[in-house]
């Protein structure tokens, strides 16, 4: 009888460690956000357009939008150096190396170092 009473505590404390990690991400995330805009000099929003990459073979589409991207952030704002972020490199590559998408909304962002961080707008 005593077995059946107690109830399998590891899976209450995962799943409370679990969602502990998740919020600690998200502050974290948010905190890094926060320090980004303080340092914003300039900000741009662009549609970048990426058919050229389907020019290329199937198998080289996805690398070459990336470069298309990078070329186009240097022809327009002349950073010293180019972040791209991983959420722009996932949503070029989400439909694989031979599909990426035609074209691609950014958001240009210029620091006081001259470095241009490159992320998507939101909401589309």
């Amino acid at each position: 009888m005593e077995e059946e009473e107690r109830e399998p505590p590891e899976e209450e404390e995962s799943k409370t460690v679990e969602e502990e990690e998740s919020v600690e991400a998200e502050e974290i995330e948010e905190e890094e956000e926060r320090e980004l805009e303080e340092d914003i000099v300039e900000e741009r929003i662009y549609t970048v357009p990426l058919r050229e990459a389907w020019r290329s073979p199937r198998q080289r589409r996805a690398p070459r939008a990336i470069r298309i991207l990078r070329s186009f952030i240097e022809r327009h704002m002349k950073p010293e150096t180019i972040v791209i972020t991983n959420e722009v490199n996932e949503y070029i590559w989400r439909r694989g190396i031979q599909k990426p998408p035609r074209k691609v909304r950014i958001r240009a962002l210029r620091d006081g170092e001259g470095r241009v961080i490159v992320r998507l707008v939101k909401g589309d």
